[in-house]
């Protein structure tokens, strides 16, 4: 009779276990009992829909076309503002997806480093960009770009990273120096990133378990954010954008939980080794860093703009991380990267 309780016991114990580490199912966009499309997509080889949002001059008229990508928790309707006077003197068309799992772009169970380049390249080809184009990343968007400067920099006409995230797990930056920025961070986002390289099937479950602090960067903690960037929320606040409801509809796990897993996995190659995609100065790639940014710690992009000096460094006195939010560092931003 005991062996009996004590095996069911064990049984429960894990069905709960297995339970608690497995993630719920997708709300995917357009089908039973998920979110409506809304906004205009195209469908990969795959099988799988990319949603976008288009803004600027008429694509067929433009001298500069952009494609942006949007960092952690954010969308295709993300800030970056431009003023009309700018967009229509230089000719610039403009175009914002959501990355997989986010907004009403579907689910990539697979994606890594690696599939955001390709995901942007057959972007651009289904609808008609043209042979080259220029890329924009913000924060953790910042990876789809080094992916693209790897595996993709034939179909480049210039680079912008932005303010962009950086892995505490490349090979070739100083190990002390990648140390020393990740224990600059709270200790509930230091365990949430490790656990994401290297348990990253438990990432679900470590995000959602009570028994351990676990949320600081998921859940909003504003610790970490400068003067500039907390009066940038505060008016963010007051005049939310209805469109950024949708950035998680179709679940945490997979918009939030996997940028994670694909931005801190072992990479392919490290920044440090890329090679210059323009030797002839055909166009330029640039980095964009807040001085007082403590989300991204600027030591590492200033070293690896030192070990590429085809990469024109730019730091930003007086501001944090939300340098997309405001329209003269994004004048600025554009400017350089085009003009």
């Amino acid at each position: 009779m005991m062996l009996s309780v004590i095996f069911a016991i064990f049984v429960c114990l894990i069905v709960y276990i297995y339970r608690s580490m497995k993630p719920p199912p997708p709300r995917i966009c357009g089908v039973a009992h998920g979110p409506p499309v809304t906004s205009p997509r195209i469908r990969l080889s795959d099988g799988r829909y990319i949603a976008y949002r288009e803004s600027g001059v008429d694509k067929a008229n433009a001298n500069y076309k952009i494609i942006v990508v949007h960092g952690f928790n954010s969308s295709k309707d993300m800030e970056f503002p431009i003023s009309k006077d700018l967009i229509e003197e230089l000719g610039i068309y403009f175009l914002f997806f959501d990355r997989a799992g986010y907004g009403e772009s579907d689910p990539h169970p697979s994606r890594t480093v690696k599939s955001q380049a390709y995901d942007i390249q057959e972007l651009a080809d289904k609808l008609k960009i043209g042979p080259k184009f220029y890329v924009l990343g913000v924060s953790l968007g910042g990876y789809s770009i080094y992916s693209c400067l790897k595996y993709i920099p034939h179909r480049l006409a210039g680079a912008a990273l932005v303010v962009p995230f950086v892995s505490y797990w490349w090979t070739k930056v100083p190990q002390d120096m990648l140390s020393k920025a990740l224990e600059l961070m709270p200790k509930e986002d230091q365990w949430t990133f490790r656990v994401a390289h290297y348990v990253p099937w438990l990432l679900y479950w470590w995000l959602t378990q009570k028994l351990f602090p676990s949320k600081s960067m998921v859940s909003g903690n504003v610790a970490l954010c400068s003067d500039r960037d907390l009066v940038i929320i505060k008016k963010q606040l007051e005049n939310p954008n209805p469109a950024m409801e949708k950035v998680r509809q179709q679940g945490d796990h997979e918009s939030l939980h996997r940028d994670m897993i694909a931005g801190f996995a072992t990479w392919e190659f490290d920044p440090t080794e890329l090679e210059n995609p323009f030797p002839n100065g055909e166009g330029t790639v640039h980095i964009w860093q807040g001085v007082e940014d403590r989300i991204i710690p600027r030591e590492i992009n200033q070293y690896i703009s030192k070990k590429l000096p085809w990469i024109k460094y730019h730091e930003v006195v007086g501001y944090g991380h939300l340098i997309n939010a405001e329209e003269q560092k994004c004048e600025d931003i554009i400017k350089a990267l085009l003009v």
